[in-house]
């Protein structure tokens, strides 16, 4: 029986480990220790008034596979069902999907059709890069960049322009330095896994989903769980500044006071965990410290009127277009529902940095607002042709959200697997920095660390 376990780190991993905690019998008292004045971490969402809904972090969730199946199980036992808005895969958002490449819009291939021609910006037919995958052996190495593996079975020309947008749009990461084992699991082990969703979810053909009052209802739904499940003692505005153990428990220093647990599931991000850990590990904080993340400025833009003069799911920028600029989401054209009741206006996200930030913006602490905001209006400007300025926006700087899987993270996670295990160490690794960073990922990695602890839940 483990008697006292806390959860460090309130975002959307910590969140889903004390929900699946708070099912099992196997602990007597949770702690949940949140360092900033509200819950859900990246999963941040404004709400105006008028109905519009702006997301600052992740905008959409994917329904498939085991993980995807997972958080849609969650929101259904949170109650949430009726607030989902899904978007099917034969909606305008899932079919059309641009690259900005020689200063224009090349619309994605999509379809047999698209796979066989030769679509622009790319010189030859995509089943030629297909073709060229059959005839080539498996790599020898243990892992290799994502670049090098794609260019390698599919030829370098899709690397440089389609992978390397994919890698800016889901890591801002430089798909020369991540790594294809980690970063992209199912390539790499050349297995497409199953792809079932819940029932509704299969039938209806999902491709992704949102809520109605945004994605930050989720943790504010795990929240209102928690403080009324009476399992789980919450707090926010609690920074952990340092944990001790005398080899069976901790001691978590806060700000004001100690608190004792038997057994921590960190959902921190890993520098956090490695300031925290300092001298209690001292080789496991050093290979914490060495998970790197990047910055990435999101701007949120409101305009009066239909601006768009194509109409899909948004833009990505490859970084020999731009290397400041990583993609454009036309949020108005899958989540309608979340813009203002009255006369029509246009949403769009412009998704800026990452690895490149410092090297095109400086310091991410030194930075001004406006700077990105004009950078942002620029590129709305000449992607897309409007002319008109913004009617409303909101600048959201998230410094290190996004952490980077470099060549060889699956080596340095099993030797911190490893350590733990060789030091009895009571301590989990939940959240982002580790399996994954999607948001289906991280909430799956709260729930395994809960049932590695007490059991299936």
């Amino acid at each position: 029986m483990q008697k006292t376990v806390a959860v460090l780190g309130g975002g959307i991993g910590g969140l889903s480990a004390c929900f699946h905690l708070s099912k099992s019998h196997q602990v007597s008292k949770i702690v949940l220790l949140e360092g900033d004045g509200r819950f859900g971490g990246w999963l941040s969402s404004t709400r105006r008034e008028d109905g519009a809904v702006f997301e600052h972090g992740p905008r959409g969730i994917r329904p498939a596979g085991a993980v995807g199946r997972n958080t849609l199980n969650m929101v259904e036992e949170l109650g949430l069902e009726s607030e989902v808005l899904p978007v099917t895969y034969n909606h305008v958002a899932s079919k059309n999907r641009y690259l900005y490449v020689g200063g224009q819009l090349h619309k994605m291939p999509s379809g047999l059709g698209g796979v066989l021609r030769t679509v622009p910006p790319f010189s030859r037919p995509l089943v030629q890069s297909g073709l060229k995958e059959i005839l080539i052996s498996r790599g020898k190495e243990e892992d290799e960049s994502v670049h090098s593996f794609v260019s390698r079975r599919l030829g370098t020309e899709l690397a440089d322009i389609a992978i390397d947008s994919l890698c800016r749009g889901v890591f801002a990461g430089d798909c020369r330095k991540l790594s294809v084992r980690s970063c992209l699991p199912p390539l790499y082990n050349a297995e497409k896994r199953e792809s079932a969703t819940t029932p509704k979810a299969a039938q209806e053909n999902w491709a992704q989903w949102s809520l109605k009052r945004g994605l930050q209802n989720l943790p504010e739904a795990l929240e209102e769980r928690m403080r009324n499940g009476g399992r789980v003692e919450v707090h926010k505005d609690t920074p952990v500044m340092g944990l001790s153990t005398n080899g069976t428990g901790w001691e978590i220093q806060l700000e004001v006071g100690t608190i004792k647990a038997d057994h921590i599931i960190a959902a921190l991000p890993a520098k956090a965990l490695a300031s925290a850990l300092l001298t209690a590990a001292q080789p496991l904080s050093q290979q914490l410290r060495e998970i790197a993340t990047v910055t990435v400025a999101v701007v949120n833009l409101e305009y009066e009127g239909s601006v768009l003069p194509v109409t899909g799911f948004g833009h990505l920028v490859p970084s020999s277009e731009d290397r400041g600029l990583l993609g454009v989401v036309y949020d108005s054209v899958p989540f309608p529902q979340h813009n203002r009741t009255g006369g029509p206006t246009t949403r769009l996200t412009v998704m800026m940095g990452g690895a490149w930030f410092q090297e095109v913006f400086g310091n991410p602490e030194e930075v001004t607002e406006q700077l990105l905001l004009d950078r942002a209006t620029q590129a709305v400007t000449s992607h897309l042709g409007v002319t008109t300025l913004p009617i409303w926006s909101v600048v959201a700087l998230l410094k290190d959200c996004i952490p980077q899987y470099y060549l060889g993270h699956w080596k340095r996670l099993e030797n911190m697997r490893q350590y733990i295990r060789d030091h009895n160490l009571p301590l989990s690794l939940a959240g982002s920095s580790y399996d994954g960073v999607s948001v289906n990922d991280v909430i799956f990695s709260g729930r395994s660390a809960a049932e590695d602890l007490v059991g299936k839940v």
